[in-house]
Order: C-alpha cells, then sequence, then structure tokens
C-alpha cells in the first residue's frame, strides 16, 4: 500500500511511522514551514503543501487534496496532526482507507487540545485512540484504544509525554495490521479482525480493541 501522511505540526507521529518503514509515498501538509515537513525532507518523502490561503474554500482544498492524492497513486491515509476537516467526497474516495490518531478515549474530549481537556477536566484514565474517518469530527469506528492512567500529582507536561509515547508505539502498529489485512472496515460500517483479540493484545501492549 501506498501512504499518504496529512500533517500540520511537529511531526512526531509521522517520524514514529517513517522510523517503522511504513511505505510513506506523500506527506501533504496544510501549513507551510512546520517540523514535519523537514522530517518528511529529511527521510526523503515528497512534500505537497495546500494551505488554507491559498484554497479557503474547504471543497476547493479538499479536490486539490483528491487529486494530488491521485498523482501521487495513493492507496490509503493516515492523518497526523492534520487540522482541516475533510468533505464527504474525500471520504468517500477513501472509505475505510483513511484513518487518524487522536490523544483521548473517544468519544471523550473529541477536537482540540484534548490532553489539556482531559487534563482540567480532573480524569483518572485518558489515552489514544485510533480510527477510521467518517465525515464527522473524530466520530468514525473505532480501531483500537490504549489507556493511560492519570495519578495524582502527575503534570500537564507528564501526560503529554506519556500521550506521546503510547501514539507512537500504537500508529504504527495499527497501520502494519492494515497492510496485512488483519482488520477492516465492513460495508456495515463496523470493524472486522481477522486475528484474534489476544494475540493482536500481546502484539500492542495495554491494547484495548472496540
Amino acid at each position: 500500500m501506498r501512504w499518504a501522511v496529512l500533517v500540520g505540526g511537529t511531526g512526531s507521529n509521522l517520524r514514529a511511522l517513517l522510523s517503522e518503514d511504513v511505505p510513506v509515498a506523500l506527506v501533504v501538509s496544510h501549513r507551510s514551514g512546520v517540523g514535519a515537513i523537514a522530517i518528511a525532507e529529511e527521510f526523503g518523502v515528497p512534500v505537497e503543501v495546500l494551505t488554507k490561503r491559498e484554497y479557503p474554500d474547504r471543497h476547493d482544498f479538499d479536490r486539490e487534496l483528491r487529486q494530488t492524492l491521485n498523482r501521487y497513486d495513493i492507496d490509503a491515509i493516515a492523518m497526523a496532526g492534520f487540522l482541516r476537516w475533510l468533505t464527504k467526497e474525500t471520504v468517500d474516495a477513501f472509505r475505510g482507507r483513511i484513518i487518524n490518531i487522536h490523544p483521548s478515549l473517544l468519544p471523550a474530549f473529541p477536537g482540540l487540545h484534548a490532553i489539556e481537556q482531559a487534563y482540567r477536566y480532573g480524569v483518572r484514565w485518558t489515552g489514544v485512540t485510533v480510527h477510521f474517518v467518517d465525515e464527522g469530527q473524530d466520530t468514525g469506528p473505532i480501531i483500537a484504544q490504549v489507556p493511560v492512567r492519570v495519578d495524582p500529582g502527575t503534570s500537564l507536561g507528564e501526560l503529554e509525554t506519556a500521550i506521546h509515547k503510547v501514539e507512537h508505539d500504537l500508529y504504527p502498529k495499527v497501520v502494519a495490521a492494515l497492510e496485512q489485512h488483519w482488520v477492516w472496515l465492513a460495508e456495515d460500517g463496523t470493524i472486522k479482525w481477522q486475528v484474534p483479540p489476544e494475540e493482536v493484545r500481546s502484539w500492542i501492549d495495554g491494547l484495548y480493541l472496540v
């Protein structure tokens, strides 16, 4: 599979994917000058930048995005810090082949600043979710979750570090599961696994399958 990674920030999850030899054929950023672009260049991956200034209309942006993905013969998409909301046309074109990683146990704390939201709320457990992307915001079918305990006295910075560590371990493994056709999105919108849950859990430490 030829993967595109959609980015817009520091690129730590992009680095995690590239370091595990995920076949990333393209990186698309909605912002110029971000760390993710430098990481892509470090690994020799082509980069395309599509900014809101160039494409202020959401549908125009997504039309150009789809054309860009098609030019590179992209099979699947991993979102990693990409803050543009994909249109139905793009989701339909890649349905079941777009995934996103989110730093909370969805459906709790969707959207921006999820780690801080959970911390300020005072939860004792939060975590990381990888899900298929649909037309909503962080609402797609959940593939896998890993919980992270928030002990008394934990600082926000410590929680952020713990969450990012889980992200960097989980995301490449979910991508690998998709590559090996261990997991897929069925037509009825449910998640299907080809391997026993116990085997997957032994492969991903702390994994909770939904």
